[in-house]
């Protein structure tokens, strides 16, 4: 839900905690008035003040917290699944990585990119025509560096270029 929504229905919510209180301090009012014969020393009234000055503050806090998430609270946004696949990865913007890379760590990545970013590590071992072992070694590499993630999917990984 957005934050300013939510905003607005907590500020709703402490606006009928306002009611109630001013609703219950009257009913309180006329029972101490009707029952308490000490007159205003009677020890009813100051326990009505601390509650009604306990219910304020309380309720004052929830509005605080309201304004906040309505002036203040960031809104988030979601990417979908359409602007994903429009994030083109090319080679340029991973220059500078390529270049502290060994020159089997570049086969491995240069071919990730060249997939725009997501392979099946079965078929790296396929593409860079090194065998399994040496392409999961290497992605253990990569993936040290937080250059890639792996997640694993059936009996294979799949192999993501973390941005």
């Amino acid at each position: 839900m957005r934050n300013r929504v939510v905003g607005f229905l907590i500020i709703f919510v402490a606006l009928l905690m306002g009611f109630i209180i001013y609703a219950f301090n009257r009913a309180m009012t006329e029972i101490v008035n009707a029952s308490c014969e000490h007159g205003s020393s009677c020890p009813m009234w100051g326990t009505i003040d601390f509650q009604t000055n306990v219910s304020i503050a309380i309720m004052s806090f929830v509005i605080i917290i309201g304004l906040y998430l309505i002036f203040f609270g960031k809104e988030e946004k979601k990417i979908t699944e359409e602007e994903i696949r429009n994030i083109s990865i090319k080679k340029e913007n991973y220059e500078e990585v390529l270049k502290t890379l060994t020159d089997e760590e570049k086969t491995v990545f240069e071919s990730i990119i060249d997939s725009n970013g997501t392979i099946f590590q079965s078929d790296l071992t396929d593409k860079t025509n090194f065998n399994k072992v040496k392409v999961t070694r290497i992605l253990d590499k990569l993936e040290g560096r937080g250059l890639i993630e792996r997640r694993r999917r059936g009996m294979t990984n799949v192999v993501i270029i973390k941005h």
